[in-house]
């Protein structure tokens, strides 16, 4: 699979690519995305939503994968105490082996039906991962098989933890064209130990995430169903040309930090048509963390999110931050259902984070059973160390949210800045907030934008611009 566009480069009017090739069908005509990227302006820019953003975004393939398979021995039930890791690693090396001698055209694993228990395993390039209808891979209760790596360099050290952090299940690093699908195959990550070691306080190092890509490009990873990651589910960071699609993400309410799809300073990223359930938030867009972040500077930047409904009573359906220091722009979320819930968006950011959050397009969102809808929030002083920069303050800009509807909420939006930082052009467009039981009027502090349309009405500071057509009314 491939798509077009590059890590930190504007992207080009292909992306996102087109439908891939079905068995009984043609793939349909590219969209463009969004408009070219560009840094954060000094002064209040026109906030619009992207024009003809895709109504789906989809890989097409430039590959004829070679139905080489290696199949895993199928078992009715596998037994704990016996472990597959050894054969999913072998077989990757084998497929990745096979696939160089032959003419780079790529490899396939199908793992069937059963129950496979494994430790950590790493994905190789040109490569797809297989799981038919009925089968389900299990993460090793065994820390030793979730083995130790070097942290990210936007993080510094482990994002709960000093020092290393442990490997993701499934995992991958420097590659291209890598497909993770299947029927509807379950991979499950048993995290309640990893959960159980959080709360006691006895975790060692930070935990290893279900699915981790990093540096990587052209990534499908579409109709399966997650289970139970011990940390943040789907972790695609410093990648390029992802397409995260159909997937069902579960974890218990009130299992910590288990988000389910992380876009961490990638790009051309397209999330679309996921339920997801967990204890933490169902999409969280991040880019790096205080003084490294800004240090690496990679930022994430256009990207869609759409179709996407679940519940988290912790946190939000979508959220921006609060690691955000490499910046993120260029955004779109739409058609997004939520409910029982803290939050249904959120931008969190802190002192010493820098960066900026700017050219935001939020619309379309709907919610019933939701705490505060709209939350912009300070940070809880959560940093990577003493050594970050007391001076660098973010910049949000330019934050369009419209066609928002929701019912039975206990208060009106709470829109908080960081003391000092600059949140300009905040346009609200066409919202509805029926059924507040609590608190009906808007908190805001020091954030200034304009609103039209709006019930209850908002606060003063988005009164005072009623006649900007920046915000798209005059």
């Amino acid at each position: 699979m491939r798509v077009g566009g590059a890590l930190a480069s504007p992207p080009s009017r292909s992306w996102p690519p087109t439908t891939p090739r079905r068995s009984r069908g043609r793939a349909r005509r590219p969209a463009p995305l969004l408009p070219r990227p560009h840094a954060p302006p000094a002064r209040r820019a026109s906030v619009r939503a992207p024009d003809r953003a895709p109504s789906s975004c989809s890989p097409r393939r430039t590959h004829h994968h070679q139905q080489l398979r290696r199949v895993l021995r199928r078992r009715a039930a596998f037994p704990r105490r016996l472990r597959s890791s050894a054969a999913f690693r072998r077989a990757v090396a084998e497929l990745d082996e096979r696939a160089r001698g032959g003419g780079g055209r790529g490899a396939r694993l199908e793992v069937p039906p059963g129950r496979w228990l494994t430790g950590s395993f790493n994905l190789t390039s040109r490569f797809t991962l297989f799981l038919h209808q009925g089968t389900v891979i299990l993460g090793s209760q065994d820390p030793e098989e979730w083995p130790l790596i070097a942290p990210l360099p936007s993080y510094r050290r482990g994002r709960e933890r000093l020092g290393p952090r442990h490997i993701s299940l499934i995992h991958g690093e420097g590659l291209n064209d890598v497909v993770v699908t299947g029927n509807n195959g379950t991979i499950d990550g048993q995290g309640e130990m990893w959960w159980e070691m959080w709360w006691n306080r006895t975790l060692n190092y930070t935990r290893g995430h279900l699915v981790e890509l990093a540096n990587s490009t052209n990534i499908l990873i579409s109709n399966i169903t997650l289970r139970n990651s011990p940390f943040w589910t789907v972790h695609p960071v410093y990648s390029s040309n992802v397409v995260i699609k159909g997937l069902t993400i579960l974890a218990p309410l009130n299992a910590p930090n288990t988000d389910g799809i992380d876009p961490d300073s990638s790009s051309e990223v397209c999330i679309e048509d996921c339920y997801i359930e967990s204890g933490d938030d169902l999409v969280a867009v991040k880019s790096g963390w205080d003084q490294y972040g800004i240090s690496v500077g990679k930022p994430s930047t256009n990207i869609v999110i759409q179709r996407v409904s679940g519940t988290t009573p912790m946190c939000s359906g979508v959220g921006f931050g609060s690691e955000m220091s490499g910046g993120i722009s260029n955004v779109l979320v739409r058609d997004l259902h939520v409910w029982n819930s803290a939050q249904a968006v959120r931008l969190k950011t802190d002192v010493g984070r820098g960066g900026y959050i700017t050219n935001i397009t939020i619309t379309k969102v709907t919610m019933e059973k939701v705490k505060v809808p709209i939350k912009f929030s300070r940070g809880a002083d959560d940093h990577s160390d003493d050594n970050y920069d007391r001076t660098a303050l973010p910049r949000i800009s330019n934050v369009l949210i419209s066609g928002i509807v929701g019912v039975d909420l206990q208060r009106a939006p709470m829109l908080e800045a960081v003391a000092g930082a600059v949140y300009e052009g905040i346009c609200f467009r066409n919202v509805s907030l029926r059924g507040i039981r609590r608190q009906g009027r808007w908190h805001c502090e020091s954030v200034y934008g304009a609103a039209h349309g709006v019930f209850p009405a908002p606060c003063e500071e988005l009164r005072k611009n009623r006649s900007s057509s920046w915000c798209g009314f005059s």
